[in-house]
Protein backbone atom coordinates (compact mmCIF):
# COMPACT_ATOMS: atom_id res chain seq x y z
CA UNK A 1 0.00 0.00 0.00
CA UNK A 2 1.47 3.06 -0.87
CA UNK A 3 2.11 6.49 1.09
CA UNK A 4 0.21 8.52 -1.52
CA UNK A 5 -3.50 7.48 -0.36
CA UNK A 6 -2.52 7.39 3.43
CA UNK A 7 -1.71 11.14 2.63
CA UNK A 8 -4.74 11.44 0.47
CA UNK A 9 -6.91 10.64 3.17
CA UNK A 10 -5.35 12.79 5.76
CA UNK A 11 -5.38 15.74 4.09
CA UNK A 12 -8.90 14.61 2.70
CA UNK A 13 -9.75 14.36 6.33
CA UNK A 14 -8.56 17.93 7.88
CA UNK A 15 -10.01 19.28 4.58
CA UNK A 16 -13.34 17.86 5.06
CA UNK A 17 -13.07 18.97 8.95
CA UNK A 18 -12.29 22.81 8.12
CA UNK A 19 -14.86 23.40 5.39
CA UNK A 20 -17.40 21.38 8.28
CA UNK A 21 -16.52 23.91 10.54
CA UNK A 22 -16.60 27.02 8.75
CA UNK A 23 -20.04 26.08 7.22
CA UNK A 24 -21.18 25.62 10.83
CA UNK A 25 -19.47 28.62 12.28
CA UNK A 26 -17.12 26.87 14.78
CA UNK A 27 -14.81 29.72 15.86
CA UNK A 28 -11.03 28.96 15.42
CA UNK A 29 -9.97 28.38 19.23
CA UNK A 30 -12.55 25.12 19.60
CA UNK A 31 -11.70 23.81 16.14
CA UNK A 32 -8.14 23.58 16.88
CA UNK A 33 -9.07 21.82 20.37
CA UNK A 34 -11.44 19.47 18.29
CA UNK A 35 -8.55 18.40 16.04
CA UNK A 36 -5.69 18.16 19.04
CA UNK A 37 -5.77 14.61 19.93
CA UNK A 38 -6.73 13.52 23.58
CA UNK A 39 -3.71 11.57 23.87
CA UNK A 40 -1.29 10.14 21.80
CA UNK A 41 0.53 6.85 23.33
CA UNK A 42 3.62 5.03 21.80
CA UNK A 43 5.36 2.24 23.68
CA UNK A 44 7.99 0.19 22.67
CA UNK A 45 7.12 -3.48 22.33
CA UNK A 46 10.01 -5.97 22.75
CA UNK A 47 9.41 -9.68 22.67
CA UNK A 48 11.60 -13.19 22.15
CA UNK A 49 10.88 -15.14 18.65
CA UNK A 50 10.69 -18.26 18.00
CA UNK A 51 14.35 -18.50 17.49
CA UNK A 52 15.49 -16.87 20.75
CA UNK A 53 16.51 -14.11 19.27
CA UNK A 54 14.93 -10.59 20.75
CA UNK A 55 13.07 -8.10 18.75
CA UNK A 56 11.34 -4.46 19.40
CA UNK A 57 8.48 -3.37 17.66
CA UNK A 58 6.80 -0.15 18.24
CA UNK A 59 2.56 -0.22 19.05
CA UNK A 60 0.54 3.32 18.86
CA UNK A 61 -2.50 4.18 19.77
CA UNK A 62 -3.85 7.41 19.64
CA UNK A 63 -7.28 8.62 21.51
CA UNK A 64 -8.99 11.62 19.92
CA UNK A 65 -12.00 12.96 21.33
CA UNK A 66 -14.30 11.43 24.67
CA UNK A 67 -16.56 14.28 24.73
CA UNK A 68 -18.90 11.75 23.36
CA UNK A 69 -18.41 8.58 25.38
CA UNK A 70 -15.26 6.27 25.64
CA UNK A 71 -13.59 6.23 22.40
CA UNK A 72 -13.88 3.39 19.56
CA UNK A 73 -11.14 2.01 16.93
CA UNK A 74 -9.24 -0.58 15.51
CA UNK A 75 -5.74 -1.70 16.01
CA UNK A 76 -3.90 -2.81 12.62
CA UNK A 77 -0.50 -4.59 12.63
CA UNK A 78 0.96 -2.99 9.30
CA UNK A 79 4.38 -2.32 8.43
CA UNK A 80 3.62 1.14 7.66
CA UNK A 81 1.98 1.85 10.47
CA UNK A 82 2.98 5.25 12.04
CA UNK A 83 1.39 7.95 13.82
CA UNK A 84 0.52 10.42 11.29
CA UNK A 85 -1.97 7.69 9.96
CA UNK A 86 -2.94 6.57 12.90
CA UNK A 87 -3.96 10.54 14.20
CA UNK A 88 -6.16 10.78 11.00
CA UNK A 89 -7.67 7.58 11.45
CA UNK A 90 -8.94 8.34 14.89
CA UNK A 91 -9.91 11.68 14.07
CA UNK A 92 -12.06 10.16 11.58
CA UNK A 93 -13.56 7.57 13.82
CA UNK A 94 -14.55 10.68 16.21
CA UNK A 95 -16.68 12.29 13.24
CA UNK A 96 -18.18 8.08 12.01
CA UNK A 97 -19.77 7.39 15.50
CA UNK A 98 -21.04 10.20 15.96
CA UNK A 99 -22.84 10.53 12.28
CA UNK A 100 -24.70 7.23 13.36
CA UNK A 101 -24.98 8.58 16.79
CA UNK A 102 -23.03 5.88 19.25
CA UNK A 103 -22.18 7.20 22.38
CA UNK A 104 -18.32 7.01 21.24
CA UNK A 105 -15.25 9.38 20.84
CA UNK A 106 -12.82 7.91 18.14
CA UNK A 107 -9.34 6.27 18.80
CA UNK A 108 -7.43 3.95 16.52
CA UNK A 109 -3.61 2.09 16.89
CA UNK A 110 -1.38 -0.38 15.43
CA UNK A 111 2.06 -1.17 15.68
CA UNK A 112 4.90 -1.32 13.10
CA UNK A 113 4.93 -4.88 12.27
CA UNK A 114 4.07 -7.36 9.05
CA UNK A 115 2.10 -9.96 10.89
CA UNK A 116 2.91 -12.55 7.62
CA UNK A 117 6.36 -12.71 8.90
CA UNK A 118 5.14 -13.37 12.21
CA UNK A 119 4.32 -16.83 13.61
CA UNK A 120 1.23 -17.62 15.80
CA UNK A 121 3.12 -17.45 19.01
CA UNK A 122 4.89 -14.34 17.91
CA UNK A 123 1.69 -12.80 17.83
CA UNK A 124 0.60 -14.20 20.22
CA UNK A 125 3.18 -12.76 22.64
CA UNK A 126 3.48 -8.79 20.82
CA UNK A 127 -0.45 -8.60 21.48
CA UNK A 128 -0.24 -9.37 25.14
CA UNK A 129 3.19 -7.02 25.39
CA UNK A 130 1.58 -4.37 23.96
CA UNK A 131 -1.54 -5.03 26.16
CA UNK A 132 0.44 -5.18 29.16
CA UNK A 133 1.62 -1.50 28.04
CA UNK A 134 -1.58 0.00 27.37
CA UNK A 135 -3.90 -1.85 29.76
CA UNK A 136 -4.05 0.89 31.90
CA UNK A 137 -5.05 3.59 29.84
CA UNK A 138 -7.63 1.69 27.75
CA UNK A 139 -10.49 0.47 29.60
CA UNK A 140 -14.91 -0.46 29.17
CA UNK A 141 -15.71 3.11 29.90
CA UNK A 142 -12.27 4.30 28.41
CA UNK A 143 -11.41 3.48 25.31
CA UNK A 144 -12.65 -0.27 23.27
CA UNK A 145 -10.30 -1.76 20.87
CA UNK A 146 -11.62 -3.56 17.74
CA UNK A 147 -10.01 -5.85 14.72
CA UNK A 148 -8.66 -3.55 12.09
CA UNK A 149 -6.04 -4.08 9.02
CA UNK A 150 -3.79 -7.34 9.82
CA UNK A 151 -5.92 -8.27 13.37
CA UNK A 152 -8.53 -10.49 13.61
CA UNK A 153 -10.87 -12.23 16.40
CA UNK A 154 -8.04 -13.67 17.73
CA UNK A 155 -6.10 -10.98 18.42
CA UNK A 156 -8.77 -9.63 20.15
CA UNK A 157 -9.21 -12.24 22.35
CA UNK A 158 -6.07 -12.38 23.25
CA UNK A 159 -6.27 -8.84 24.26
CA UNK A 160 -9.28 -9.71 26.85
CA UNK A 161 -7.71 -12.48 28.21
CA UNK A 162 -4.53 -10.32 29.10
CA UNK A 163 -6.77 -7.12 30.27
CA UNK A 164 -8.14 -9.49 32.22
CA UNK A 165 -5.76 -10.62 33.97
CA UNK A 166 -5.30 -6.85 35.55
CA UNK A 167 -8.50 -5.92 35.64
CA UNK A 168 -10.92 -9.24 36.15
CA UNK A 169 -13.11 -10.65 33.76
CA UNK A 170 -13.98 -8.51 31.20
CA UNK A 171 -15.44 -8.88 27.86
CA UNK A 172 -16.52 -5.27 27.26
CA UNK A 173 -12.74 -4.48 26.60
CA UNK A 174 -12.89 -5.41 23.26
CA UNK A 175 -15.59 -5.77 20.21
CA UNK A 176 -14.94 -7.99 17.10
CA UNK A 177 -14.46 -10.96 19.49
CA UNK A 178 -15.12 -14.79 18.41
CA UNK A 179 -18.58 -15.66 19.45
CA UNK A 180 -17.14 -18.32 22.15
CA UNK A 181 -15.91 -15.47 23.99
CA UNK A 182 -18.83 -13.02 23.85
CA UNK A 183 -18.81 -11.60 20.39
CA UNK A 184 -22.02 -10.55 18.87
CA UNK A 185 -23.89 -12.56 15.78
CA UNK A 186 -24.27 -10.60 13.04
CA UNK A 187 -20.52 -8.63 13.61
CA UNK A 188 -19.05 -10.28 10.51
CA UNK A 189 -21.33 -9.45 8.10
CA UNK A 190 -22.42 -5.74 9.27
CA UNK A 191 -20.17 -3.63 7.63
CA UNK A 192 -21.70 -5.50 4.16
CA UNK A 193 -25.10 -5.09 5.69
CA UNK A 194 -25.02 -1.67 6.85
CA UNK A 195 -23.66 -0.63 3.09
CA UNK A 196 -26.65 -2.64 2.11
CA UNK A 197 -28.70 -0.45 4.56
CA UNK A 198 -27.56 2.62 3.33
CA UNK A 199 -27.84 1.65 -0.45
CA UNK A 200 -31.68 1.54 -0.18
CA UNK A 201 -32.14 4.54 1.63
CA UNK A 202 -30.45 6.85 -0.62
CA UNK A 203 -32.13 4.47 -4.27
CA UNK A 204 -35.50 5.56 -2.07
CA UNK A 205 -34.29 8.95 -2.14
CA UNK A 206 -34.56 9.40 -5.44
CA UNK A 207 -37.78 6.78 -6.44
CA UNK A 208 -35.61 3.56 -7.24
CA UNK A 209 -35.26 0.45 -5.57
CA UNK A 210 -32.55 -2.33 -5.75
CA UNK A 211 -34.47 -4.77 -8.07
CA UNK A 212 -34.06 -2.77 -11.96
CA UNK A 213 -31.09 -1.57 -11.26
CA UNK A 214 -26.93 -2.91 -12.00
CA UNK A 215 -24.38 -2.98 -9.54
CA UNK A 216 -20.82 -3.24 -9.95
CA UNK A 217 -18.54 -4.38 -7.19
CA UNK A 218 -14.61 -3.52 -6.65
CA UNK A 219 -13.58 -5.97 -3.85
CA UNK A 220 -14.61 -9.60 -2.94
CA UNK A 221 -13.33 -9.64 0.91
CA UNK A 222 -15.19 -9.59 3.91
CA UNK A 223 -16.71 -6.63 2.55
CA UNK A 224 -17.27 -6.97 -0.96
CA UNK A 225 -18.62 -10.46 -0.51
CA UNK A 226 -21.35 -9.29 1.99
CA UNK A 227 -22.64 -6.47 -0.17
CA UNK A 228 -22.59 -8.86 -3.17
CA UNK A 229 -24.77 -11.52 -1.31
CA UNK A 230 -27.14 -9.27 0.48
CA UNK A 231 -27.96 -7.49 -3.09
CA UNK A 232 -28.20 -10.74 -4.87
CA UNK A 233 -30.83 -11.80 -2.09
CA UNK A 234 -32.79 -8.72 -2.63
CA UNK A 235 -32.57 -9.47 -6.13
CA UNK A 236 -30.45 -7.11 -7.23
CA UNK A 237 -28.27 -7.31 -10.94
CA UNK A 238 -24.96 -7.63 -10.19
CA UNK A 239 -22.50 -7.44 -13.56
CA UNK A 240 -19.70 -6.98 -12.65
CA UNK A 241 -17.25 -8.26 -9.39
CA UNK A 242 -13.03 -7.86 -9.08
CA UNK A 243 -10.98 -8.97 -6.05
CA UNK A 244 -6.95 -8.82 -6.20
CA UNK A 245 -7.22 -12.09 -8.50
CA UNK A 246 -9.00 -10.89 -11.21
CA UNK A 247 -12.50 -9.49 -12.50
CA UNK A 248 -15.67 -10.69 -14.02
CA UNK A 249 -18.81 -10.06 -15.70
CA UNK A 250 -21.99 -10.89 -16.62
CA UNK A 251 -24.06 -8.36 -18.51
CA UNK A 252 -27.26 -10.60 -17.77
CA UNK A 253 -26.33 -10.75 -13.81
CA UNK A 254 -23.69 -12.87 -12.01
CA UNK A 255 -24.72 -15.69 -9.71
CA UNK A 256 -23.82 -14.80 -6.29
CA UNK A 257 -23.85 -17.90 -4.49
CA UNK A 258 -21.91 -19.83 -7.36
CA UNK A 259 -19.25 -17.44 -7.55
CA UNK A 260 -18.78 -17.66 -3.65
CA UNK A 261 -18.47 -21.38 -4.04
CA UNK A 262 -15.93 -21.09 -6.99
CA UNK A 263 -13.73 -18.51 -4.84
CA UNK A 264 -13.75 -20.79 -1.81
CA UNK A 265 -12.70 -23.75 -3.73
CA UNK A 266 -10.12 -22.13 -6.30
CA UNK A 267 -9.12 -18.76 -3.59
CA UNK A 268 -9.71 -17.13 -7.20
CA UNK A 269 -12.65 -15.29 -9.05
CA UNK A 270 -10.32 -16.01 -12.52
CA UNK A 271 -12.06 -19.16 -14.53
CA UNK A 272 -15.83 -18.84 -13.16
CA UNK A 273 -17.83 -20.56 -15.67
CA UNK A 274 -20.89 -18.16 -14.88
CA UNK A 275 -19.25 -14.78 -16.63
CA UNK A 276 -16.39 -13.40 -18.97
CA UNK A 277 -13.13 -12.26 -17.58
CA UNK A 278 -12.47 -7.96 -17.32
CA UNK A 279 -9.95 -6.36 -17.56
CA UNK A 280 -9.83 -4.98 -13.89
CA UNK A 281 -8.96 -1.41 -14.52
CA UNK A 282 -11.76 -1.59 -16.50
CA UNK A 283 -13.81 -2.45 -13.74
CA UNK A 284 -14.31 1.08 -12.19
CA UNK A 285 -15.33 2.74 -15.77
CA UNK A 286 -17.78 0.15 -16.19
CA UNK A 287 -21.73 0.71 -17.46
CA UNK A 288 -23.68 0.53 -14.36
CA UNK A 289 -25.93 1.95 -12.42
CA UNK A 290 -24.45 1.64 -9.21
CA UNK A 291 -20.75 1.04 -7.83
CA UNK A 292 -19.29 0.01 -4.98
CA UNK A 293 -15.79 0.15 -4.49
CA UNK A 294 -14.75 -2.16 -1.40
CA UNK A 295 -11.19 -2.29 -1.62
CA UNK A 296 -8.23 -0.01 -1.03
CA UNK A 297 -8.32 3.33 -0.67
CA UNK A 298 -7.30 6.10 -3.36
CA UNK A 299 -8.56 3.85 -6.60
CA UNK A 300 -11.02 6.63 -8.17
CA UNK A 301 -8.83 9.77 -8.96
CA UNK A 302 -9.47 12.59 -11.50
CA UNK A 303 -8.38 10.39 -14.31
CA UNK A 304 -10.79 7.86 -13.58
CA UNK A 305 -13.63 9.92 -12.52
CA UNK A 306 -13.70 11.55 -16.41
CA UNK A 307 -14.62 7.87 -17.58
CA UNK A 308 -17.05 6.96 -14.26
CA UNK A 309 -20.45 6.03 -15.72
CA UNK A 310 -22.09 5.17 -13.02
CA UNK A 311 -25.17 7.54 -11.36
CA UNK A 312 -24.25 6.22 -7.85
CA UNK A 313 -20.82 5.76 -5.81
CA UNK A 314 -21.58 4.02 -2.56
CA UNK A 315 -18.19 4.29 -0.67
CA UNK A 316 -17.63 0.64 0.85
CA UNK A 317 -13.94 1.17 1.18
CA UNK A 318 -12.36 3.82 3.60
CA UNK A 319 -11.19 6.75 1.20
CA UNK A 320 -11.75 4.94 -1.99
CA UNK A 321 -12.08 8.85 -3.70
CA UNK A 322 -9.88 11.42 -4.31
CA UNK A 323 -10.86 15.70 -3.27
CA UNK A 324 -9.91 16.01 -7.09
CA UNK A 325 -12.20 12.90 -8.25
CA UNK A 326 -15.10 14.22 -5.68
CA UNK A 327 -14.78 17.58 -7.77
CA UNK A 328 -15.12 15.74 -10.98
CA UNK A 329 -18.42 13.41 -10.12
CA UNK A 330 -19.96 16.45 -8.77
CA UNK A 331 -19.89 18.12 -12.06
CA UNK A 332 -20.94 14.70 -14.05
CA UNK A 333 -24.01 14.60 -11.37
CA UNK A 334 -22.94 11.53 -9.79
CA UNK A 335 -23.80 11.08 -6.46
CA UNK A 336 -21.36 10.07 -4.37
CA UNK A 337 -22.71 8.30 -0.74
CA UNK A 338 -19.45 8.59 1.87
CA UNK A 339 -17.39 6.26 3.40
CA UNK A 340 -17.74 7.86 6.72
CA UNK A 341 -21.32 6.78 6.99
CA UNK A 342 -21.77 3.76 4.51
CA UNK A 343 -19.61 1.78 5.91
CA UNK A 344 -20.40 2.71 9.78
CA UNK A 345 -22.52 -0.88 9.80
CA UNK A 346 -18.83 -2.59 11.29
CA UNK A 347 -18.74 -0.02 14.13
CA UNK A 348 -22.33 0.21 15.04
CA UNK A 349 -22.68 -3.75 15.77
CA UNK A 350 -19.36 -3.42 17.59
CA UNK A 351 -21.10 -0.93 19.37
CA UNK A 352 -23.99 -4.00 20.41
CA UNK A 353 -21.56 -6.12 20.95
CA UNK A 354 -19.99 -4.17 24.13
CA UNK A 355 -24.09 -3.29 25.04
CA UNK A 356 -24.80 -6.77 25.11
CA UNK A 357 -20.99 -7.47 27.20
CA UNK A 358 -21.90 -4.56 29.44
CA UNK A 359 -25.42 -6.31 30.00
CA UNK A 360 -24.02 -10.01 30.05
CA UNK A 361 -26.97 -10.75 27.80
CA UNK A 362 -26.79 -11.78 24.28
CA UNK A 363 -29.22 -10.79 21.54
CA UNK A 364 -30.08 -13.14 18.80
CA UNK A 365 -29.06 -12.26 15.23
CA UNK A 366 -32.24 -10.81 13.84
CA UNK A 367 -32.38 -8.38 16.82
CA UNK A 368 -28.90 -7.09 15.72
CA UNK A 369 -29.66 -6.62 12.20
CA UNK A 370 -33.25 -5.15 13.51
CA UNK A 371 -31.42 -2.66 15.73
CA UNK A 372 -28.91 -1.96 12.77
CA UNK A 373 -31.52 -1.29 10.04
CA UNK A 374 -32.87 1.51 12.42
CA UNK A 375 -29.76 3.18 12.99
CA UNK A 376 -28.69 3.19 9.51
CA UNK A 377 -31.75 4.50 8.47
CA UNK A 378 -32.03 7.27 11.05
CA UNK A 379 -28.80 8.59 10.14
CA UNK A 380 -29.21 8.45 6.48
CA UNK A 381 -32.15 11.51 7.40
CA UNK A 382 -30.19 13.28 9.66
CA UNK A 383 -27.74 13.41 6.75
CA UNK A 384 -30.15 14.54 4.45
CA UNK A 385 -31.69 17.06 6.87
CA UNK A 386 -28.14 18.86 6.87
CA UNK A 387 -27.70 18.70 3.13
CA UNK A 388 -30.97 20.78 2.66
CA UNK A 389 -29.64 23.39 5.69
CA UNK A 390 -26.46 23.67 4.25
CA UNK A 391 -26.99 23.13 0.77
CA UNK A 392 -24.38 20.25 0.19
CA UNK A 393 -23.61 17.17 -1.12
CA UNK A 394 -23.61 14.33 1.21
CA UNK A 395 -19.99 14.26 2.15
CA UNK A 396 -20.28 17.51 3.39
CA UNK A 397 -23.75 16.66 4.95
CA UNK A 398 -22.09 13.63 7.08
CA UNK A 399 -19.15 15.77 8.23
CA UNK A 400 -21.43 18.45 9.27
CA UNK A 401 -23.69 16.26 11.02
CA UNK A 402 -20.59 14.42 12.90
CA UNK A 403 -18.31 17.73 14.24
CA UNK A 404 -21.58 19.02 15.28
CA UNK A 405 -22.52 16.55 17.53
CA UNK A 406 -18.98 16.46 18.97
CA UNK A 407 -18.94 20.16 18.90
CA UNK A 408 -22.32 20.29 20.85
CA UNK A 409 -20.82 17.67 23.27
CA UNK A 410 -17.83 19.63 24.08
CA UNK A 411 -19.39 22.85 24.85
CA UNK A 412 -22.02 21.36 26.81
CA UNK A 413 -19.35 19.21 28.84
CA UNK A 414 -17.81 23.19 29.67
CA UNK A 415 -15.25 23.94 27.33
CA UNK A 416 -13.36 27.63 28.11
CA UNK A 417 -12.22 29.26 24.64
Amino acid sequence: MSAKPILNALEATSRNFQQAARLLGIDSKLQRSLLIPFREIKVECTIPKDDGSLVSYIGYRVQHDNARGPMKGGIRYHHEVNIDEVNALAQLMSWKTAVVDLPYGGAKGGIGCNPKDLSTSELERLTRVFTQKIHDLIGIHTDVPAPDMGTNAQTMAWIYDEYSKFHGHSPAIVTGKPLDLRGSLGRESATGRGVVIATEALLAEHGKSLKNLTFVIQGFGNVGSWVARLLHEKGAKIIAVSDITGAIKNPNGIDIPKLLKHKEKTRSLKDFPGGDDLDPTELLVHECDVLIPSALGGVINREIAKDVKAKFIVEAANHPTDPEADEELSKKGVVVLPDIYANAGGVTVSYFEWVQNIQGFMWDEKRVNCELQKYMTKAFHDIKDKCKTFDCNLRMGAFTLGVQRVARATLLRGWEG
